[in-house]
């Protein structure tokens, strides 16, 4: 059995030897073979040369994928994904966040139960306060959008069958968002609770755009929920503006001298309006995230394929590759 380990860097050079170095280490003299995938998501350091040198030092272990550009988290994963041969493939952070040791439990649990996905989750998470309430917000609107499980923790930290990793890959558009794509596949998911560290280098990438990009990826690509939500607002609202209408007439009909209000009428105009802009804005990232699925916007452009052991033709044919959407 091969397991596969993939890990998107960005801006890793000071954690991710030492990331690999402890996993072959946690790792070797097991029943399987491995493989780790590093997918470098178009990073401001030097981690591209780092991920070069532990491809020549570990041989036909390490697969190499240097995307062209940053594409985001969850695009590198599906590049990675994509370049993934084991039977089961575990998906890490570069940042020590997930202890390697933990990694062979995840496996174990996974074969021994036959789950096609295992989560982890944590006691506590050494996170910001600002970013554990946005997993927090993240994995509420989780529930309601994806039909996730309530006593499920969608962790970035996650091993996945070659069932579900191979219906995942199956998805070609630019707006990929990994647990939305396992969640529709399966619900056979299993859990192990693992320690939470705090990052050894540097500060996380996730900015609050980024953070509101993958929110979006989510509320938009995975459900059309949000959809029926403005349909239903829009019935209230409308509901609410006859019953307002209904109650000025009957104000009028027995206080002819009462004069009409102003404000009410101004506020009335600009809730409605609000309303109105709002599913108009709904509408459109649809039909835009529509338009450029229909474009071919890439998933991911990979600028080169590194592994010891393929011949200079076999790599040569990786290299520059593109997923269209």
């Amino acid at each position: 059995m091969l397991i596969t380990i993939v890990i998107p860097v960005y801006n890793g050079a000071g954690t991710i030897r030492a990331l690999v170095d402890k996993l072959v280490a946690a790792l070797e003299g097991q029943e399987h073979a491995l493989q780790i995938v590093l997918v470098n998501d178009g990073s401001l350091d030097n981690s591209r040369e780092v991920c070069q040198a532990l491809s020549r030092e570990y041989g036909a272990v390490i697969k190499f994928i240097d995307l062209a550009k940053n594409f985001g988290e969850h695009n590198a994963v599906m590049a990675g994904l994509n370049y993934a041969d084991g039977d089961y493939v575990v998906i890490m952070d570069d940042d020590f966040q997930n202890p390697p040791e933990e990694v062979p439990r995840l496996v174990r649990e996974a074969v021994t139960h036959k789950h096609d996905i295992v989560y982890t989750y944590y006691q506590k998470k050494e996170h910001s306060w600002g970013r554990n309430l946005g997993s927090r917000f993240n994995d509420r609107v989780a529930t309601i959008l994806l039909d996730k499980p309530r006593d499920l923790y969608l962790s970035s930290f996650k091993c996945l069958s070659r069932l579900v990793v191979n219906e995942i890959i199956k998805y070609t558009g630019p707006y990929p968002y990994i647990d939305g794509l396992a969640l529709r596949c399966t619900r056979n998911i299993g859990k192990v609770m693992v320690q939470h560290e705090k990052r050894q280098e540097g500060r996380s990438g996730y900015t609050l755009r980024k953070l509101i990009h993958l929110w979006l990826n989510m509320f938009v690509n995975f459900s059309v929920i949000p959809l029926r939500i403005s349909s239903v607002l829009g019935l209230a609202f409308s509901i609410l503006g006859v019953m307002l209408g209904a109650g000025i007439v009957l104000e009028k009909m027995f206080s002819p001298a009462m004069p009409v209000g102003y404000t009410s009428l101004v506020i009335v105009v600009i809730v409605f309006s609000g309303v109105q802009l709002f599913m108009l804005g709904l509408l459109g990232e649809y039909l835009g995230r529509m338009f450029l699925s229909n474009n071919q916007t890439p998933q991911f452009v990979v600028r080169e394929v590194h592994q010891e052991g393929l011949t200079g033709e076999m790599q040569r044919k990786e290299n520059g590759e593109t997923r269209p959407a």
